[in-house]
Protein backbone atom coordinates (compact mmCIF):
# COMPACT_ATOMS: atom_id res chain seq x y z
CA UNK A 1 0.00 0.00 0.00
CA UNK A 2 1.50 3.36 -1.10
CA UNK A 3 -0.12 6.33 0.38
CA UNK A 4 1.01 10.02 -0.90
CA UNK A 5 0.02 12.83 1.65
CA UNK A 6 0.21 16.59 0.64
CA UNK A 7 -0.24 19.67 2.02
CA UNK A 8 -0.81 21.96 -0.75
CA UNK A 9 -2.27 24.54 0.65
CA UNK A 10 -1.68 27.10 3.64
CA UNK A 11 -3.00 25.55 6.53
CA UNK A 12 -4.53 26.67 10.03
CA UNK A 13 -1.36 26.48 12.52
CA UNK A 14 -3.96 25.36 15.34
CA UNK A 15 -4.30 21.85 13.64
CA UNK A 16 -2.08 19.77 15.77
CA UNK A 17 0.82 16.95 15.01
CA UNK A 18 0.16 16.49 10.89
CA UNK A 19 2.90 13.63 11.25
CA UNK A 20 -0.22 11.64 13.65
CA UNK A 21 -2.94 12.79 11.41
CA UNK A 22 -0.46 10.80 8.60
CA UNK A 23 0.27 8.07 10.51
CA UNK A 24 -4.37 7.71 11.14
CA UNK A 25 -4.87 8.37 7.38
CA UNK A 26 -2.38 5.33 6.49
CA UNK A 27 -3.39 3.05 9.38
CA UNK A 28 -7.51 3.93 8.48
CA UNK A 29 -6.42 3.08 4.70
CA UNK A 30 -5.18 -0.41 5.64
CA UNK A 31 -8.40 -1.43 7.52
CA UNK A 32 -10.13 -0.31 4.64
CA UNK A 33 -8.33 -2.64 2.43
CA UNK A 34 -8.25 -5.16 5.00
CA UNK A 35 -12.22 -4.85 5.62
CA UNK A 36 -12.48 -5.01 1.39
CA UNK A 37 -10.22 -7.77 1.46
CA UNK A 38 -8.46 -6.49 -1.77
CA UNK A 39 -6.05 -8.57 -3.42
CA UNK A 40 -4.25 -5.65 -4.42
CA UNK A 41 -1.15 -3.11 -3.80
CA UNK A 42 -2.55 -0.15 -4.01
CA UNK A 43 -2.14 3.68 -4.30
CA UNK A 44 -4.19 6.54 -2.83
CA UNK A 45 -3.50 10.10 -2.60
CA UNK A 46 -3.99 12.35 0.06
CA UNK A 47 -4.42 16.09 0.31
CA UNK A 48 -5.05 18.17 3.72
CA UNK A 49 -6.14 21.60 2.63
CA UNK A 50 -7.89 24.38 4.32
CA UNK A 51 -11.48 25.18 3.52
CA UNK A 52 -10.61 27.70 0.71
CA UNK A 53 -8.77 25.12 -1.05
CA UNK A 54 -11.69 22.25 -0.30
CA UNK A 55 -13.76 25.23 -1.74
CA UNK A 56 -12.10 25.97 -4.58
CA UNK A 57 -11.64 21.98 -5.57
CA UNK A 58 -15.49 21.45 -5.01
CA UNK A 59 -16.05 24.25 -7.20
CA UNK A 60 -13.69 23.02 -10.20
CA UNK A 61 -14.48 19.38 -10.20
CA UNK A 62 -18.17 19.39 -8.64
CA UNK A 63 -18.98 22.91 -9.71
CA UNK A 64 -20.61 23.18 -6.21
CA UNK A 65 -19.55 26.91 -4.81
CA UNK A 66 -19.15 25.68 -0.80
CA UNK A 67 -15.80 24.35 1.35
CA UNK A 68 -16.79 20.65 2.28
CA UNK A 69 -15.27 18.23 5.21
CA UNK A 70 -13.95 15.90 2.57
CA UNK A 71 -13.81 15.04 -1.19
CA UNK A 72 -13.42 11.66 -2.99
CA UNK A 73 -12.36 11.02 -6.13
CA UNK A 74 -12.37 7.26 -7.48
CA UNK A 75 -10.52 5.92 -10.34
CA UNK A 76 -12.53 3.00 -10.80
CA UNK A 77 -16.06 2.46 -11.38
CA UNK A 78 -17.36 -0.49 -9.71
CA UNK A 79 -19.97 -2.69 -10.73
CA UNK A 80 -20.40 -3.83 -7.13
CA UNK A 81 -18.93 -1.79 -4.75
CA UNK A 82 -15.59 -3.57 -3.05
CA UNK A 83 -15.70 -6.41 -5.57
CA UNK A 84 -12.07 -6.02 -7.15
CA UNK A 85 -12.92 -9.13 -9.53
CA UNK A 86 -14.32 -7.08 -12.49
CA UNK A 87 -10.86 -6.21 -12.89
CA UNK A 88 -9.06 -9.29 -14.12
CA UNK A 89 -11.83 -9.96 -16.57
CA UNK A 90 -12.92 -6.63 -17.76
CA UNK A 91 -9.84 -5.30 -19.32
CA UNK A 92 -9.60 -2.25 -17.03
CA UNK A 93 -6.19 -0.28 -17.03
CA UNK A 94 -6.41 0.64 -13.86
CA UNK A 95 -2.69 -0.20 -12.50
CA UNK A 96 0.26 1.78 -12.41
CA UNK A 97 2.45 1.00 -14.85
CA UNK A 98 5.91 1.69 -12.95
CA UNK A 99 4.73 -0.01 -9.39
CA UNK A 100 1.84 -2.13 -10.63
CA UNK A 101 0.08 -0.69 -7.80
CA UNK A 102 -4.30 -0.32 -8.09
CA UNK A 103 -5.05 3.20 -8.50
CA UNK A 104 -7.88 3.57 -5.94
CA UNK A 105 -7.90 7.70 -6.35
CA UNK A 106 -7.84 10.70 -4.21
CA UNK A 107 -8.69 12.13 -0.93
CA UNK A 108 -9.07 15.84 -0.26
CA UNK A 109 -9.45 16.61 3.50
CA UNK A 110 -10.27 20.20 4.91
CA UNK A 111 -8.20 19.92 8.54
CA UNK A 112 -9.41 23.37 9.12
CA UNK A 113 -13.26 21.45 8.52
CA UNK A 114 -12.20 18.81 10.43
CA UNK A 115 -11.31 20.78 13.63
CA UNK A 116 -14.61 22.65 13.48
CA UNK A 117 -16.42 19.29 13.25
CA UNK A 118 -14.19 17.79 16.16
CA UNK A 119 -15.10 20.52 18.50
CA UNK A 120 -18.57 19.72 17.37
CA UNK A 121 -19.16 16.34 17.72
CA UNK A 122 -16.77 16.30 21.10
CA UNK A 123 -14.24 14.60 19.76
CA UNK A 124 -10.41 14.73 18.87
CA UNK A 125 -9.47 15.92 15.10
CA UNK A 126 -7.92 12.88 15.06
CA UNK A 127 -10.88 10.66 15.59
CA UNK A 128 -12.37 13.16 12.91
CA UNK A 129 -9.71 12.89 10.53
CA UNK A 130 -10.03 9.03 10.77
CA UNK A 131 -13.44 9.30 9.69
CA UNK A 132 -13.53 11.67 7.51
CA UNK A 133 -10.75 8.62 5.82
CA UNK A 134 -13.20 6.09 6.03
CA UNK A 135 -15.83 7.59 4.66
CA UNK A 136 -13.50 8.59 1.67
CA UNK A 137 -12.08 4.93 1.42
CA UNK A 138 -15.53 3.85 1.02
CA UNK A 139 -16.17 5.58 -1.86
CA UNK A 140 -12.77 4.96 -3.37
CA UNK A 141 -14.30 1.14 -3.25
CA UNK A 142 -17.66 2.17 -5.00
CA UNK A 143 -19.50 2.34 -1.56
CA UNK A 144 -22.12 5.65 -1.68
CA UNK A 145 -25.19 7.01 0.31
CA UNK A 146 -27.56 8.29 -2.17
CA UNK A 147 -30.52 5.89 -0.98
CA UNK A 148 -31.19 5.04 2.26
CA UNK A 149 -30.10 1.73 2.23
CA UNK A 150 -26.93 2.05 0.99
CA UNK A 151 -26.33 4.52 3.34
CA UNK A 152 -26.60 2.97 6.12
CA UNK A 153 -24.16 0.15 4.83
CA UNK A 154 -21.86 2.58 4.31
CA UNK A 155 -21.99 3.66 8.14
CA UNK A 156 -21.97 0.27 9.26
CA UNK A 157 -18.58 -0.42 7.18
CA UNK A 158 -17.45 3.03 8.47
CA UNK A 159 -18.10 2.17 11.89
CA UNK A 160 -16.42 -1.17 11.31
CA UNK A 161 -13.20 0.36 10.16
CA UNK A 162 -12.90 2.51 12.71
CA UNK A 163 -13.94 -0.01 15.86
CA UNK A 164 -11.47 -2.51 13.98
CA UNK A 165 -8.49 0.34 14.10
CA UNK A 166 -9.87 2.05 17.36
CA UNK A 167 -10.39 5.05 16.36
CA UNK A 168 -13.78 4.76 18.65
CA UNK A 169 -15.22 8.67 19.43
CA UNK A 170 -13.15 8.83 22.81
CA UNK A 171 -10.18 8.53 20.59
CA UNK A 172 -7.42 11.17 21.78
Amino acid sequence: MAVFISDEYEQDPAVPDRDRLADIVRDVIDGALDLVDCPYETLVEVTFTDNAGIREINREQREIDAPTDVLSFPMLDYETPGDFSFLETAGVDAFEPDSGELLLGDIVISLERAKEQAEEYGHSIFREVAFLTAHSMLHLFGYDHMEEEDRITMEQKQEEILSRKGYTRDYE
